[in-house]
Parts: C-alpha cells; structure tokens; sequence
C-alpha cells in the first residue's frame, strides 16, 4: 500500500490594497451641501438678526425719518427730482458697469491694444501681468463709474447740495469709531462660517496670481482697497445722501436692494449676507454721517478673506517679485 504524501498549501504573498485618503468633512459642510437646506438657511438667519439691527439702528432710522419729515413739510407742494435722478444715475451706472467695466470686455477690447503697446514697450511686462492689467481696468472702472460720474451729474443737477454731505466728512466716523469694532466682532464668525463653504478656497482672492509674490498681493489689495472706497462712497455715500431727503430710513432699504444684486455670482450665502451688509453699512453711513467705518469693515474682511483663502490652500505669497 503506497503512503500517500502530505501536500503542502502554496504560500501566497499578501497583496497591498491602495489606500485612498478621505478628507474629514465637519458637519457643517455636510449640512451645508443638501440643496434644500442650503436654499432656506438665510431665512432663518436673516429672521434672527432682524431684531438686532432694529434694535441697534431704531434711534437712527426714527431720526432720518423725522428728518424727511421736516423736510417735506418745509418744501411742501414742490416736487423733489432727487429720487428720480439718483435711481436713474444709479441703473446707468450699474448697466454700464455690467458691460463695460468687468474683465470680459478688457479681454476682447482693451487687450489686444495692449499687447501690441506692449512689443512696443517691454516695460509694460504684459506678459507677466496680463491678469493684474485686467483687474486694474476693473478698478479704474469702478472709480470712474461709481464715484467722478454720479458726483459730477449730482452736481450739475442739484448745485447747491454739498458733496461732504455724501459720506466724506470725518468727524462723524472719529466719535463713533467704537461702532466699527462692534461690527468686526460681529462679522468675524460670519467670515470663518463663510470660509468651510467648498467654494470659498476657488473663490478667493479675485486675482489668482496673489500666491505668486508679494507685489502681486499687494498690487492686487491696493486695486481691491480703491474698489471699496468707490463702491462705499456709490452705495452708502452718494445714493443713501440723495434718497434720504425724501424717503428717510426707507433710502437704506431701496439702496440695499442693488448692493445685493451686484452680488449674484458669489457664493449663495455671501449674495445674502450682502442683504444684511447693505443694512448695517447704510445705517452705519447715516448714523455717522461718513462711509469710513463701512470702508475700513469693508476692506478688513476682503483682506482677511483673501489671506485666509491663501493659507488654507498653503498658498501665501514668499517671493517678493514674480519667478524670485
């Protein structure tokens, strides 16, 4: 009887298996990412901070309203042409704006004129800066179009009413500077709320070439710090001023509107936080008698968004120039 032999079970290797890193997501983004959730999150929010302003800018709002009271009664039986003329400014400047002072029409217009200065001119550098040219268009634009347009047609229409009127005077920003550090602590958590959207580190900055040095960010600050002082003086200096006289606190609420509008394009929620920033920031212009608490809030969080948007993607500038 032949003895039948063991066999031995073949050995086998144990095979890697690939591993894939998930990034953790909070709990938050998770809720924030349900499209009926997100849609309906602002009402609830806008609902909860209604009774703050309201209780913080009662006094102001009574008194812009007593105001256009006054007003009215002294000049009863005239017509004010102001509310007319500023919505009617203020939809060609938008219009305009839309259309010819965005970085779409720089490409297909003012580009190619540009480029051909530049072969001519090396030190133009277009090549290395053709995106900041852009942005600087864009800039120029808002200047012009929402600051040395609106001031200079208020002026041939209505002559005897004072520019320093439409935000620019100082005093009133000094006695209630506390009001802009109130509104910082405010606007803060908002901001770090903001900044775990998913689209928040795509977003910002504006000026994609920010990472690349340190000029670059600081050119592009510098353009974004002018866009604001433009966009202050247009939305809570100018147009806030001339609608005041007639409609009192109502002025705030009707320049909210647009602010918001020129939103549309950002994220969800920031577009709707725009509804809240056009309240405060007007009520805050109206009760100082300046756009300078708006402008320097204004300025702190748009540079406090680019730099945290660069450092969650571990992309802060360290060149002082571009390529060294």
């Amino acid at each position: 009887m032949s003895s039948l032999g063991v066999l031995a079970a073949p050995h086998f290797e144990p095979l890697p298996l690939p591993l894939l890193q998930l990034e953790p997501v909070s709990w938050t983004q998770t809720l924030l990412a349900y499209p009926p959730l997100k849609a309906l999150l602002p009402v609830p929010i806008l609902a909860a901070i209604a009774p703050v302003l309201i209780w913080f800018f009662r006094s102001t709002w009574r008194e812009l309203d007593e105001e256009a009271r006054r007003y009215r009664n002294e000049h009863a039986g005239e017509h004010d042409y102001r509310p007319a003329a500023c919505l009617v400014i203020a939809a060609v400047v938008l219009t305009v704006q839309e259309y010819y002072g965005g970085r779409q029409f720089f490409h297909s217009t003012l580009r190619p004129e540009l480029e051909l200065l530049s072969a001519r001119w090396a030190w133009l550098r277009f090549d290395t800066y053709d995106e900041l040219y852009a942005y600087g268009w864009w800039c120029l634009a808002r200047a012009l179009g929402y600051v040395v347009f609106p001031l200079l047609c208020w002026k041939l229409l209505f002559r005897r009413d004072s520019l320093l009127d439409m935000g620019l005077r100082v005093s009133g920003f000094l006695s209630h500077l506390w009001i802009y550090g109130a509104c910082l602590a405010i606007v803060l958590p908002v901001m770090l709320l903001v900044a775990h959207q998913p689209d928040f580190g795509t977003y910002y900055p504006f000026y994609k070439q920010s990472s690349r040095s340190i000029f670059d960010f600081v050119a592009w600050e510098a353009m974004y710090w002018v866009q604001f002082f433009a966009l202050e003086l247009f939305f809570r200096g100018w147009m806030v001023g001339a609608l005041r006289r007639t409609l009192g606190s109502a002025a705030i609420f009707v320049m909210a509107v647009p602010y918001c509008m020129i939103h549309y394009g950002k994220p969800y929620l920031e577009a709707h936080g725009a509804i809240v920033a056009g309240v405060v920031l007007g009520s805050l212009s109206m009760r100082t008698r300046s756009i300078y608490a708006g402008f320097l809030l204004h300025i702190t969080v748009a540079v406090g968004m680019d730099l945290l948007s660069l450092y969650k993607r571990g992309a802060l500038p360290h060149n002082l120039w571009p390529g060294g």
